[in-house]
């Protein structure tokens, strides 16, 4: 159905028209347009309060109806910021606050996307403590402190944190805390101030739900490990993000630039000459494929090893899987080895293949030492890896005595942390 007279009257503000025209047809105002909003979803858009108020005394159940976006009245309003309107629609039907909208969200959760902090203290008001509706979760299993949190809307994370029963451990589809969504975001100015207010409600919880004394022996030293296991994991996918990009680049740029460059034009080639570069060839084909095939072949090989290598990491960091396990990280540690080393042999190969004849001999001898080095090193970490493996496994089932534990917790594990 398409725009009536009331629907008309409510986007130009028309009070006195629109008291006539549901006194003498109040069914109008249960009509619905071609967008399937009906006039009180248009005067609550505009925040026309007193039309409102004559809507909802003509027919108060049409702050339940969803328009063709999935949305109600209320969430329009706050939608908008209009916290006058979103009163009065409450007043008239105090349960239409825990309508969701199609897409699963509450009128909470479309506070916080626009940022209309008021128009939530409204709400919080009236569902006083409807903690169901508080710590309801999207399709995407994130409360209104996780989106908070994501988009670094500090005064609604402190609102939440100091003013409501909100659950600040809660996890989302992707067993993702508030505290694990800002660890993982880009840093901000913002960052600090949030995670301080996170960490002192965490800690407040564990007071009220924990004996001091339990506080002091285990929940103290789990609550430490954790902050410096997520720490820990933050750091090296930073890390491992900025290495994998530049060889990414580095990998990209050797594969479309090999040694000797390409051919800058077209020949049909030389049958009675025994060069490989009088074969026939085309522009942009590569100078070295020609000359030295087998050496070619290496390079590439190599080179696209490390490229795509670099790249898996890539995606790993940006999927948004959850990889919060050390088991995760040290899988793309691995990967980075080999995207290195790979990158290692390509520059050895294109050292090779630069070299002229008369000091070829020299380069091949300074080559082997230097992949010696560089297989010794790698072998160090690996080494140290895998005995900080090792020690973990023995902790987990209980082949290390607990002073033994504890010692490797506090002192040998803190310095293990740091290596690569």
């Amino acid at each position: 159905m398409s725009e009536n007279q009331l629907h008309t009257a409510v986007l130009l503000g028309h009070v006195e028209f629109i008291n006539r025209i549901l006194t003498t047809n109040p069914e109008l105002s249960k009509s619905l347009n071609s967008k399937g909003s009906s006039a009180l979803h248009l005067a609550s858009a505009k925040g026309h309060v007193t039309i409102v108020k004559d809507l909802v005394s003509v027919d108060s159940s049409m702050c339940y109806v969803l328009d063709g976006d999935g949305r109600s009245p209320l969430h329009l309003a706050a939608i908008k910021g209009r916290t006058v309107v979103l009163g009065e629609l409450l007043k008239a039907a105090p349960p239409a606050a825990a309508v969701l909208t199609a897409a699963g969200e509450s009128c909470l959760h479309l506070c916080v996307k626009y940022n209309r902090l008021e128009s939530m203290k409204l709400l919080l008001k009236f569902l006083e403590r409807d903690d169901k509706l508080l710590n309801w979760k999207d399709r995407e299993g994130n409360t209104v402190l996780h989106l908070s949190v994501a988009k670094k809307q500090i005064e609604i994370v402190k609102y939440l944190l100091n003013n409501t029963r909100i659950e600040a451990e809660s996890r989302n589809a992707n067993a993702l805390t508030p505290l694990d969504l800002l660890l993982q975001s880009t840093r901000d100015l913002r960052d600090l101030e949030i995670k301080q207010c996170l960490e002192k409600c965490r800690e407040s919880v564990a007071r009220n739900d924990t004996d001091i004394s339990e506080i002091n022996k285990t929940t103290k030293n789990s609550a430490k490990k954790k902050h410096k296991h997520t720490d820990w994991l933050a750091r090296k996918r930073n890390a491992l993000m900025i290495v994998a990009s530049l060889l990414a680049t580095v990998a990209f740029q050797a594969g479309l630039s090999p040694p000797g460059g390409v051919w800058q034009d077209d020949f049909s080639g030389n049958p009675n000459s025994t060069i490989r570069a009088d074969k026939p060839h085309k522009a942009g084909q590569s100078v070295m494929a020609y000359t030295l095939p087998k050496k070619y072949g290496q390079y590439m090989i190599f080179n696209t090893v490390a490229f795509l290598a670099s790249l898996s990491i890539i995606l790993l960091q940006v999927s948004g899987l959850p990889m919060r396990k050390r088991r995760w990280m040290w899988t793309q540690m691995v990967t980075m080895w080999i995207a290195i080393s790979a990158q290692t042999l390509t520059y050895f190969v294109t050292l090779v293949s630069m070299t002229p004849k008369h000091v070829e001999r020299t380069v091949y001898d300074v080559a082997k030492i230097s992949v010696m080095v560089w297989l010794s090193l790698i072998g160090v970490v690996f080494v140290g890896n895998a005995s900080r493996c090792v020690m973990y496994l023995l902790r987990k089932y209980g082949y290390i005595a607990e002073k033994a534990s504890e010692a490797i917790v506090n002192g040998e594990d803190e310095e293990d942390d740091d290596v690569l």
